[in-house]
């Protein structure tokens, strides 16, 4: 069983780190804002390796060794943030894509043009 869960919601501008215990308490999170990038910058892997990085070292110093994570979204973020928590020296036990799919719900906004 897993000591606690990660959730990593990766969007085309940020990338979003939680990390709680079994219950789900909130034990330390981080994004890449608030690991410093402004911008065009946060959107890049390497924000998001550096805000997971930064965030599963707060977990470590909380006792959090083994974790399930849950991927959501479709930004760069998604493996970065997976070879982040690795290179931390954390053991993932599951990796769950909980990306929410319509099943053709209410009508989709207008194409966005460019």
């Amino acid at each position: 069983m897993a000591d606690g869960k990660i959730y990593i919601t990766a969007t085309f501008n940020n990338t979003l780190v939680t990390v709680t215990d079994n219950a789900g308490n909130t034990l330390a999170w981080g994004s890449a804002g608030a690991s410093g990038f402004k911008g065009a910058r946060r959107a890049t892997p390497f924000a998001a390796t550096t805000a997971v990085e930064a965030t599963a070292r707060k977990a470590l110093a909380a006792g959090i060794k083994e974790v399930e994570v849950y991927l959501k979204g479709p930004g760069s973020g998604r493996e970065a943030g997976l070879r982040a928590i690795k290179a931390a020296g954390m053991r993932m036990s599951l990796i769950a894509d909980v990306t929410p799919m319509p099943h053709n719900g209410p009508r989709a906004q207008k194409r966005r043009r460019v």
